[in-house]
């Protein structure tokens, strides 16, 4: 049978038919009129005044800590339970990544260790040059308490809104929150332009120095002048248009995964041992992907005898992403906490949710979870 994906691109008519016209307009290279419409279009989708185009989210998160004036030796508070760009971001300035743990009730940056960890690091004179929370798989982490500590304490906020277009927190969009934000348009994203990224903000003039370094900071001249080091970070035209068609349609993907979301609940969750991802109460996810925790004891087999009984079937499932302090790169890095993202990590299996899943695709995925229950020993993770 074809392969079932975790979360594959879903493009339709409209993406090609601005792909061609971008094509035939001959603006191939980087920059164009679909490069301004997309940053225009995700800019007001997001409720913010500024977006820059970028070759990917790990570029905005980079231009974004730098802009933000992070720099060697300083140290950035991030949540532990994320992808490996949002730290690595950190690294390429020079900077220490500083891990937390996540909530139990959101999988988000806790804000009670953030808040104890500003408090401590006040007393002693040593707080961070940025903290960058991080909105996992579709959920916004809590910025009405992350944001109000974080003022507090004068430390700016940089929002890694990659795996969140089209979630909210209270009344704002995913992306609207701290002093800029970060998406990605990586091929697996809600929305894609096969690879890319936008860092927005309420601030011009974080996003007019975005764009400056990411075109190499070529100054204004015939000779091409520079002052900066810069950066070759710039989305092309091409992609650009890719990005508008997707943009289109974000609220149809938006509502088909949280469909996917609750028809997973209503077949697996009355299973003793089974539990998902919580929506917070605070806001509303884009769902981007279904994640269920898996107690081994009560539902028969573990997370990883179902992974890979599901990839038997040739359904592509995936843990939950491995905290970065338990990662060899990151090993001598500080960590306050780290027990929730663990044990998440342990249980956590994330299952096919892409907006192109069908319904037969999405019973053929539950049939395969109900299957290893019955028949399938745990693999007893070491």
């Amino acid at each position: 049978m074809t392969r079932i994906y975790l979360s594959p691109p879903d493009v339709g008519s409209e993406e090609r038919e601005l792909l061609l016209d971008a094509f035939d307009s001959g603006w191939i290279a980087p920059l164009g009129p679909h490069v301004d419409a997309f940053e225009d279009e995700l800019a007001a989708a997001v409720g913010v005044p500024y977006a820059v185009a970028l070759s990917s989210g790990t570029a905005a998160l980079h231009l974004g800590l730098r802009i933000l004036g992070v720099g060697r030796g300083d140290e950035v508070i991030t949540s532990t339970l994320t992808f490996a760009a949002t730290a690595n971001a950190i690294c390429y300035q020079g900077a220490t990544p500083v891990f937390l743990d996540v909530s139990r009730d959101t999988w988000n940056l806790d804000p009670g260790l953030l808040e104890e960890e500003l408090a401590a690091r006040n007393r002693r004179n040593d707080l961070p040059a940025a903290v960058l929370p991080v909105d996992l798989y579709g959920q916004c982490a809590d910025y009405q308490r992350i944001t109000e500590i974080c003022e507090r304490f004068g430390v700016p906020v940089l929002e890694d809104a990659a795996e969140a277009l089209g979630a909210s927190c209270g009344s704002r969009r995913a992306g609207a929150f701290g002093d800029c934000a970060a998406f990605s348009f990586n091929g697996n994203k809600i929305i894609t332009t096969s690879g890319g990224g936008m860092l927005v903000s309420h601030r011009r003039d974080i996003v007019e120095r975005a764009r400056h370094l990411s075109t190499q900071a070529r100054k204004p001249a015939a000779h091409y002048e520079h002052e900066d080091i810069g950066f070759n970070y710039r989305m092309s035209n091409l992609l650009a248009a890719v990005g508008r068609g997707q943009l289109a349609r974000l609220e149809q993907k938006v509502a088909r995964r949280r469909g996917i979301n609750v028809a997973y609940r209503a077949a697996l969750g009355d299973y003793a041992g089974v539990s998902f991802m919580p929506e917070a109460p605070y806001g509303r996810s884009n769902a981007w992907l279904t994640v269920v925790t898996i107690d081994a004891e009560a539902f028969g087999t573990d997370r990883e005898a179902i992974r890979r009984h599901l990839e038997s079937r040739n359904v592509e499932s995936r843990p939950v992403w491995k905290p970065m302090h338990l990662q060899p790169v990151f090993r001598s890095c500080e960590v306050r906490g780290g027990d929730v993202a663990g044990q998440l990590f342990r249980d956590g299996l994330c299952l096919p949710s892409g907006s192109s899943l069908t319904d037969d695709q999405q019973r053929f995925v539950i049939a395969g979870i109900e299957e290893a229950r019955s028949t399938v020993p745990a693999a007893l993770l070491g």
